[in-house]
């Protein structure tokens, strides 16, 4: 028997309406688990840049403590070289102070600088010339002042001039200034 018109349809529990709601939450699904595993993944790359980062500046820290070292050595080295130019610089002055207190009589054929003092090699005419013109000036600058005379083939006088500074003087000396 047949009392409609048309023919009929299944009914399915999937109704448009119903297909529609479930695409949109199905949609809004996608798209939230989308947006989870975009921030996951920034996450991680947060989290590889931050080690990145703290590695380089851990590099960064090693490399300006290589830096103050190479300095501070560098300082040390200028601080030296210094002293050295300014002792040579005094030695310099001192062997010309020393030349220029040798009278043009004597003739020194070798000086020998020591810690605290100084052994001169050289030829006179004559105990007295070597006495006036050059030991005089030599006791006033050292403590204790020693010759000899040899006699040369010339007639002149071989001698050796020992000269020393007394270490306890020095010592005063040097802590006064």
């Amino acid at each position: 028997m047949k009392y409609s018109y048309i023919k009929p349809r299944k009914k399915t529990p999937l109704t448009p309406e119903l297909q529609i709601v479930f695409t949109f939450f199905a949609m809004t699904l996608l798209m939230l688990i989308a947006t989870y595993s975009f921030l996951l993944y920034k996450d991680y790359t947060f989290i590889q840049d931050k080690q990145s980062i703290i590695e380089h500046k851990k590099e960064l820290e090693a490399s300006i403590n290589q830096m103050q070292n190479q300095i501070s050595f560098i300082q040390k080295q200028k601080a030296l070289a210094e002293k050295v130019f300014t002792q040579n610089m005094v030695l310099k002055d001192s062997i010309a102070n020393l030349f220029d207190l040798v009278p043009q009589r004597i003739t020194l054929s070798r000086a020998q600088l020591l810690k605290n003092g100084l052994i001169l090699y050289g030829i006179t005419p004559n105990k007295d010339v070597y006495n006036f013109m050059l030991q005089a000036p030599l006791r006033s600058i050292f403590h204790k002042t020693y010759s000899s005379f040899y006699p040369a083939k010339n007639g002149w006088l071989m001698f050796v001039s020992t000269n020393y500074m007394d270490e306890s003087q020095t010592e005063g000396l040097e802590s006064e200034n």
